[in-house]
């Protein structure tokens, strides 16, 4: 069984107010082309195919564009979608039924009745079948019905809601698995934070979103979605395949890439990366105002000015900009001596809650929670 694992398309995205739509675009039927070379047996996205709840009819005609355009390169192989935290959940589990039967599986919501189970997409091959559990992005709140609460009726964290959500499901050890997933798992044993995280990325106040990749034992490969930069999760069966384009000035100079997974008999797990090229790189440049003038390139490119912190030319964006057609932003890096006047000392930036935290003073675990949840609630609105 061979199948492509792509996740956190994110089309309609805005990189520092540039529209990326032609780069996605292009990136897009790029992947097309690899499908139609590589022939895979299944496509899965594990989630946030749109950066936003609400789309743009641009954004929702490119992905249109790019279901038809793998449906054509590769007619014989079944598409699986979750949806991800960016996603209107209900949007994309719109004409479910009827897309299974045209090997489209789009899977908008996870189970939210005690009669619901995860969806399967059975495929068969030489060694048998293959069962791949697509789970669309899970909030506590949504599966409350199934999982239940807390012994004082509130809802479960989101690790032991996706413990029990997977806990009914009838996985079969002999038979192999797939998990199709868009959540923050993080090594077993490990903390939260430990996970180096793009600045594109959803990250929750507290990381209270976080599952222990324990969860996934059950499965002989877990492809993920959420996290921005490929990586693995404890275990090299367990991987984010990252986004497909940089999302980020963070994500400059990362190699981008298609995650080719083969599985033969039963523990035979083999991945290869398939290399993607941009329309354009995400560059970060540093220097002097003229050697950065000499490194003028058609890439989107963070000019960081260096040097005498005197400058200040009138043209100095008009300058910079004609070297850079698509110049994202400009920083200044100024090295000063102790003689060019106070020096300013780094202020740490705290995050939202520790701002509430320093501004109520001393409050108790039940109060903290419920602000942990507010913060949460109001940067979740902030984002969409």
């Amino acid at each position: 069984m061979r199948f492509f694992h792509l996740s956190d398309l994110h089309i309609g995205l805005k990189l520092l107010g540039r529209d990326l739509m032609e780069d996605q675009v292009y990136i897009l039927n790029r992947i097309a082309e690899l499908a139609r070379r590589e022939q895979p047996d299944a496509i899965v996205i594990a989630g946030d195919i749109y950066d936003k709840p609400v789309p743009s009819a641009e954004a929702v005609a490119a992905f249109d564009a790019f279901i038809a355009s793998l449906a054509e390169a590769v007619p014989s192989a079944e598409l699986m979608l979750v949806s991800g935290n960016h996603d209107s959940a209900q949007r994309l589990n719109l004409f479910r039924g009827v897309l299974n039967r045209q090997k489209i599986h789009m899977i908008g919501l996870p189970p939210m009745g005690p009669e619901e189970r995860i969806e399967v997409v059975t495929l068969p091959d030489a060694h048998g079948e293959v069962d791949f559990y697509l789970l669309p992005f899970v909030k506590p709140s949504m599966v409350k019905p199934i999982v239940g609460t807390d012994e004082d009726g509130n809802n479960l964290s989101y690790d032991e809601s996706l413990r029990r959500l997977l806990a009914r499901e009838a996985i079969d050890p002999a038979r192999r698995n797939v998990l199709v997933s868009h959540q923050f798992y993080v090594p077993q044993g490990a903390e939260a934070g430990s996970v180096e995280r793009m600045a594109s990325e959803v990250v929750t106040v507290g990381n209270i979103d976080a599952v222990s990749a324990e969860v996934l034992s059950p499965f002989d490969y877990a492809a993920l979605g959420h996290i921005h930069k490929a990586m693995s999760v404890g275990n090299p069966r367990f991987r984010y395949c990252g986004t497909p384009l940089a999302c980020s000035v963070s994500e400059a100079g990362q190699t981008k890439s298609v995650s080719l997974v083969e599985l033969g008999a039963k523990g035979d797990v083999t991945v290869t990366e398939l290399p993607l090229h941009p329309l354009r790189q995400v560059k970060v440049l540093s220097g002097s105002l003229e050697a950065l003038l000499g490194q003028g390139c058609g890439d989107y490119v963070t000019a960081v000015l260096t040097g005498d912190a005197t400058l200040d030319a009138f043209d100095l964006r008009d300058r910079l900009q004609a070297a850079f057609p698509y110049l994202l932003e400009i920083r200044r890096e100024w090295s000063r001596s102790l003689d060019d006047g106070p020096r300013v000392e780094a202020v740490e930036e705290l995050d939202p809650l520790s701002l509430c935290e320093a501004f109520l003073g001393e409050m108790d675990e039940e109060t903290r929670a419920l602000l942990n949840d507010v913060v949460n609630a109001a940067l979740e609105v902030k984002r969409a």
